[in-house]
């Protein structure tokens, strides 16, 4: 891409972990990335980097829960950069226990940050955003193997993941004719300080150690080791790419492995 026709894409949940892998890629491949994430502090900071890194970047705060802070958003990346080619739904957070201890509160807050946010984003970005008016558009949704599987002790996290894949699927078919495409990258364990705070719980469910969590899962991966978020971020940059337009309404796994399906 050439200065004069470089994208415009947008990253949710962009400061840390596959996010902020996902940004520094696509602005390395001659994107305008526009980031966000709930801290302010830590999307300028974000930004800082990657402009000291000789990338076109810039951000915003953003709740992917509220309405409100979405459409705000969006607007700012249209208003700084121009209208929206990549959408990167990344943001997300962990979630579970046994399930039938699970509050409300906690289903609630998983759903509406893992599945109903995508939703949200996305709407924004086709309208406000200004892709649905053209011949030619990505949508990428960070989904997970647990949305093509059950996991243990995860139920709330499972069933939004699960979400994200479906609502990629008929997306991904609704939109097809377009020329956008929709596709979700299911990573397994990444080593990202999600992982950690999953492993954390795990360790308290099962009266073990950190250490002992992580070797368990290490032994369930084919690979025998987590994947990197800048493994993941790759998929991501392919689907961005003009060689990836025969793709759309797929969920392709980055996992060392554990899920062949």
């Amino acid at each position: 891409m050439t200065e004069n026709t470089a994208r415009v894409a947008l990253v949710t949940g962009a400061t840390s972990g596959i996010g902020l892998s996902v940004a520094r890629l696509l602005a390395s491949q001659g994107h305008k990335v526009f980031i966000g994430a709930r801290n302010a502090e830590n999307v300028t900071e974000t930004v800082k980097q990657l402009q000291g890194e000789g990338l076109e970047a810039d951000g915003s705060a953003l709740d992917v829960t509220d309405a409100d802070s979405v459409k705000a958003f969006v607007q700012a990346a249209v208003d700084r950069f121009g209208t929206v080619d990549v959408l990167v739904n990344n943001a997300g957070r962990s979630g579970g226990g046994v399930t039938a201890d699970i509050e409300d509160e906690l289903w609630d807050a998983v759903i509406d940050t893992n599945l109903n946010s995508v939703f949200r984003v996305t709407r924004e970005v086709l309208n406000t955003g200004g892709m649905r008016h053209k011949d030619r558009g990505r949508i990428i949704n960070i989904a997970s193997t647990a949305g093509k599987q059950g996991v243990v002790l995860g139920a709330p996290y499972s069933a939004s993941k699960h979400g994200v894949v479906g609502f990629t699927k008929a997306l991904g078919n609704e939109l097809a004719p377009t020329g956008i495409t929709v596709n979700a990258v299911c990573p397994g364990y990444v080593e990202t300080p999600m992982a950690q705070r999953v492993r954390q719980g795990y360790a308290a469910a099962y009266s073990t150690s950190e250490d002992a969590i992580l070797e368990k899962f290490q032994s369930k991966i084919p690979l025998g080791r987590y994947s990197t978020p800048d493994e993941v971020a790759g998929l991501v940059g392919y689907l961005a790419s003009d060689t990836a337009a025969s793709i759309t309404a797929q969920a392709l796994n980055v996992c060392g492995g554990l899920g062949n399906f």
